[in-house]
């Protein structure tokens, strides 16, 4: 057998970039960007190149399991996958029975693959679909709602043409999706400036022009002050302004206290380098792009700096400007059909959700919901039991605080499961583990890509599974065909293929040549007066009447951070380039990039307990503490301290990741109960610890 190039999707972060594998004998050889994706031209991180170590873990789970002893005793049965989704569908119909559909609840990743999952949901009647985003990036989708009525995702990031951008909650250099830092680079190299706005020098700093090192929690205060000058200058696009604003007197009213002065007292950036900043966006607009964010579950009133963010971009003239965010388009934007949707084959639930969302709280878009809230209705029984939890590749005993209490929550079901392609400590509590294949071994449905030049793109099977696992449509598919969902029942994924692409016009044939089916020839850019905001008067409405009868201000007046008591620091943490949260930690070649995490403290904070650079230091909120190597350096605010998440594992099965590091999600204090009433998601970065030196 020779060898084959097969076009594919990586599967090692959310952000799912086209990949291309050389395959030889059955086995993967080579893994490398799709050289036919604009932007990627072959390029992969550091995460894809590990993929091989992935698919080749023998420490990942290798057949379906059923628990024998008590959750999180980690006691197993292996079984076959008849008696294992025999043994789910059979205990899903008993909680129906007994307590009614909506009492089913699934969370997931996210993602553009979870159409046929969602459809699942539907045709059983639940309502109760989560995933990650409350711990994400709620705060920027709703902020986006709230001023123009489509969502984040309706406008592109054009780093390629882009004179200036500016990255604030941001960190592209490390969460990488590469397209994004190719664009980067290719700007940079072209003159662009980039402004890193951060408590501590990223990557993404090493390569500004301009780092401004803001006192944690401050962001809202500095943002203010941008719009303050930017309209006592007069420095805004004043034509953009008047075709597309709406209630922009009250702007103009709302702003006028937040100067450069009064910022620097809150934020620690002089007045005249905000200046200066400012006048350096201005002469750059409209093609200006300050990126509203992508992990912004950090403060309480993380919503507000997302939104300021997108005003600031609105009124320099970028939204919908090249070089700044322009207005996506789906496939009904460039003369094609969309894909047909699994989902429509069936009606949506009409019981209300157990989070609240929708009509506790009518601000917040339905969708993926609030996965903390749903945890909340677990635990109380409020508004309706729920009793049955499937986790789909998400681990919330890793990505949320109290992971203790969630799993006390967990102990009130009736039935937990995880499918997952490694282990987490989610899997570890649940009652059953379906393994799910690999990306690298299993295919999955057709997906859309909304962009300048949107796409249809397709995840290929480069091989066969190694062990005993099986891609998410079989598994749903087997789960449907128990429950009577004789629509989702499918024995091949041609046949599911087939059915996306009705009235497309577009045939499976067209996917061999790159793995993508692009539907138009290169970029296509609304002119200015093409725009289309999907608000009520069609402008970008800067007061919000859904947020206003909602009891949320669409301007919040300005509330100063909590400082840190007396031995106390503020507890932040982001990522890194060579982990993906705690999923890729026990990854045998990326663990031998990064086997721990340290805790960066600042210098001077670092010579008052008598730290250095390697020591052992421990870290603690005094309920929980943790030991870990410190790294003393100037470059974070000496009111922080830093950590990359995902580490601190306990599960004996994972023999790399077994107790390296610290988690910080464990040192957050009723953490599930401090969120963004605006925006939705948890306030993770609202937490104090104490370092000492061991």
């Amino acid at each position: 057998m020779g060898k084959e190039q097969v076009y594919s999707i990586c599967g090692m972060c959310t952000v799912r970039c086209p990949i291309m594998t050389e395959v030889e004998n059955g086995e993967v050889s080579f893994i490398q960007g799709n050289p036919h994706a604009s932007g990627i031209e072959g390029s992969i991180c550091a995460r894809g190149a590990a993929g091989l170590g992935l698919l080749k873990d023998k420490e990942r789970p290798q057949t379906p399991l059923i628990r024998e002893g008590k959750r999180g005793e980690g006691k197993w049965r292996s079984v076959s996958w008849d008696e294992a989704l025999d043994y789910v569908a059979e205990k899903l119909n008993k909680v129906r029975d007994e307590y009614g559909s909506r009492s089913i609840l699934l969370s997931d990743r996210g993602g553009p693959f979870r159409d046929y999952k969602r459809a699942f949901l539907r045709g059983i009647g639940t309502p109760n679909y989560c995933n990650h985003d409350a711990s994400c990036a709620r705060n920027v989708q709703h902020s986006a709602l709230s001023l123009f009525g489509f969502g984040r995702k309706g406008v592109s990031y054009d780093l390629k043409n882009s004179r200036h951008v500016v990255l604030q909650t941001r960190n592209l250099f490390e969460a990488i999706n590469v397209k994004e830092v190719n664009d980067m680079m290719t700007a940079l190299d072209k003159g662009c400036k980039l402004t890193v706005i951060d408590v501590r020098a990223t990557v993404s700093a090493s390569k500004a022009t301009r780092y401004f090192q803001i006192r944690p929690g401050s962001d809202y205060a500095f943002n203010l002050a941008v719009i303050n000058e930017l309209l006592a200058k007069e420095l805004y696009d004043k034509g953009y302004v008047r075709r597309w604003f709406k209630d922009f007197e009250a702007l103009e009213k709302f702003i006028e206290p937040y100067t450069p002065e009064w910022a620097e007292e809150e934020t620690g950036i002089q007045a005249e380098e905000l200046r200066a900043f400012v006048q350096e966006l201005s002469s750059a607009k409209p093609a200006v792009l300050w990126h509203p964010g992508w992990n912004t579950a950090r403060y309480k009133d993380s919503f507000y700096v997302c939104r300021s963010i997108y005003i600031i971009n609105a009124l320099l003239g970028s939204v919908g400007a090249k070089g700044g965010l322009p207005l996506v388009n789906k496939p009904g934007d460039v003369g094609y059909k969309g894909l047909k949707s699994f989902m429509d084959l069936y009606p949506k639930p009409e019981e209300k959700r157990a989070d609240g969302v929708g009509w506790k709280y009518p601000q917040f878009e339905e969708g993926p919901g609030l996965g903390h809230l749903a945890f909340k209705a677990m635990e109380t029984g409020d508004p309706y039991p729920l009793k049955a939890y499937i986790a789909y590749r998400h681990d919330p005993l890793m990505a949320y605080p109290e992971p203790e209490r969630l799993q006390k929550t967990f102990d009130q079901l009736e039935l937990m499961v995880s499918v997952t392609f490694s282990w987490s400590e989610t899997a570890w509590y649940s009652d059953v583990v379906l393994p799910l294949s690999t990306y690298l071994e299993r295919e999955s449905i057709i997906a859309t890509k909304n962009a300048l030049s949107p796409y249809f793109f397709l995840r290929n099977r480069s091989v066969e599974p190694r062990f005993d696992s099986k891609a998410d449509w079989e598994i749903i598919s087997g789960l449907a065909k128990r429950m009577g969902l004789t629509e989702l029942a499918y024995d091949s994924i041609e046949d599911m293929w087939n059915f996306q692409l009705q009235d497309t016009g577009v045939s499976m044939q067209d996917f061999k040549a790159t793995g993508m089916v692009p539907l138009t020839d290169g970029p296509v850019y609304r002119k200015p007066d093409e725009l289309k905001f999907k608000t009520p008067s069609g402008k970008i409405e800067i007061i919000s009447e859904k947020w206003e009868q909602a009891g949320q201000p669409s301007l919040k007046p300005y509330s100063p951070p909590e400082r840190p008591p007396q031995g106390r620091y503020r507890l932040t943490f982001g990522r890194c380039g060579v982990h993906t949260q705690g999923h890729t930690v026990n990854n045998p070649m990326l663990f031998e990039q990064m086997p721990e995490n340290v805790l960066w403290i600042h210098s001077t904070e670092a010579e008052k307990l008598g730290i250095h650079s390697g020591d052992v230091v421990e870290v603690s909120n005094g309920q929980h503490s943790g030991r870990i190597k410190a790294m003393v350096t100037d470059m974070i605010h000496p009111e922080a301290v830093f950590m990359v998440h995902g580490f601190g594992h306990t599960l004996p099965v994972e023999t790399r990741a077994y107790g390296r590091g610290v988690a910080d999600h464990k040192l957050m204090s009723n953490g599930l109960d401090i969120w963004d009433p605006a925006g939705g998601a948890v306030a993770l970065q609202e937490h104090f610890v104490s370092v000492s030196k061991v």
